[in-house]
């Protein structure tokens, strides 16, 4: 599974707030695009590409939601600059897809795809991290399809658009590949408490290029 990715979450001496962020009472709806309507009778979970199985592998709604539920309490921070402390979020802990639908030894990253088309790139190791949630509940209640539902990512350790809603799907990768908003100038880690925001601020290895 590899380890836990660097920099999760307010580490023992840090400030509660990444530099540049604001605290955020209540729950701001930010996206792009409109909200999709969900079909439970359509609706899939696929993970896919380099799978150790070379297998693709398939969820229904029913399925999916029949998957060991899990709790987290992790912060949420918008590139926006404002942070959510504390959330509890429910659903499927990212490291039982892992286990269920392991990769390929030689993936690296993976893509993350969501409704329309949207995707976020992220490292294998921030996928399998103990405290990366594919979530369907924030708080003990259901998430509303405003702010994902019936499933979004939560990935404490990034900035929040590394965390799409209205998941359908990872895609194992074996090299890096820039996802929606890392073609549009958004930083390809994207770690809060290194405040990188935008793509002019990548150091060589942070990502493919633009």
């Amino acid at each position: 599974m590899g380890h836990p990715a660097q920099g999760e979450s307010r580490q023992a001496g840090q400030p509660e707030l990444p530099p540049g962020q604001r605290l955020q009472r209540g729950w701001p709806v930010t996206h792009y695009g409109p909200v999709p309507k969900f079909r439970p009778e359509r609706w899939e979970f696929g993970v896919f590409g380099a799978t150790k199985s070379g297998e693709k592998y398939r969820w229904t709604h029913e399925e999916f939601t029949a998957l060991p539920y899990a709790t987290v309490e992790a912060d949420l921070h918008c590139v926006t600059k404002f942070s959510m402390l504390g959330a509890e979020w429910g659903g499927v802990l990212a490291r039982t897809l892992y286990d269920l639908a392991p990769p390929a030894p030689e993936v690296s990253h993976v893509m993350v795809w969501a409704e329309y088309g949207y995707s976020a790139n992220l490292r294998l190791a921030d996928l399998a991290s103990a405290r990366t949630v594919f979530a369907t509940h924030k708080d003990g209640e259901l998430l509303t399809a405003e702010h994902g539902f019936p499933l979004r990512l939560i990935v404490p350790h990034r900035y929040a658009w590394k965390g799409p809603k209205w998941v359908r799907g990872i895609e194992y990768m074996t090299a890096d590949r820039r996802g929606f908003w890392e073609e549009r100038g958004y930083h390809n880690l994207g770690d809060p408490w290194r405040e990188q925001r935008y793509s002019y601020q990548e150091e060589p290895g942070d990502g493919p290029e633009l």
